[in-house]
């Protein structure tokens, strides 16, 4: 026995063997994939691979997609700054503030609609509301306008 194997011990047959795997294909469709998408993780690309008919499974592809060092770092959460709290101050003329909301609700035949209503912050007066199936911008912008 060879003083390698007995340093190792490890079986000779063991330290002498020699990888008959091919990984060309998946070598070259995975840098072809990862080069045209490049923020794209391993389970894009594995899709993409899939999905382009191949018959490799998602163990030999992270096998290769690792020894090409394509692997991404995670995103963390991103975290919105603290928000200063300030208490609401009370309105003292009228048509200096409004308030606005959208609500929706549906029928009885399951149909739905919605309502935009624009209320005085001070007198808490309904200054309009409007109901409909559908509310477009311009719409809006014409009741706002109308109001004002």
């Amino acid at each position: 026995m060879s003083r390698a194997c007995k340093v190792l011990s490890l079986p000779r047959s063991q330290f002498y063997y020699k990888s008959a795997k091919d990984d060309r294909e998946i070598i070259e469709a995975l840098q072809e994939l990862a080069f045209q998408h490049p923020a794209y993780g391993f389970r894009k690309l594995f899709a993409y691979l899939k999905r382009a008919g191949q018959p490799w499974n998602h163990k030999k592809v992270y096998r290769v997609y690792k020894l090409l060092k394509l692997n991404k770092k995670r995103k963390g959460k991103r975290r919105l700054p603290a928000r200063v709290k300030q208490p609401l101050q009370q309105q003292t003329m009228v048509n200096k503030s409004w308030s606005m909301d959208f609500m929706s609700d549906s029928m009885v035949g399951g149909r739905k609609f919605r309502t935009f209503n624009v209320m005085d912050d001070c007198s808490r007066e309904a200054l309009a509301i409007e109901v409909d199936t559908s509310l477009s911008s311009k719409r809006i912008i014409r009741i706002l306008n109308r109001n004002h």
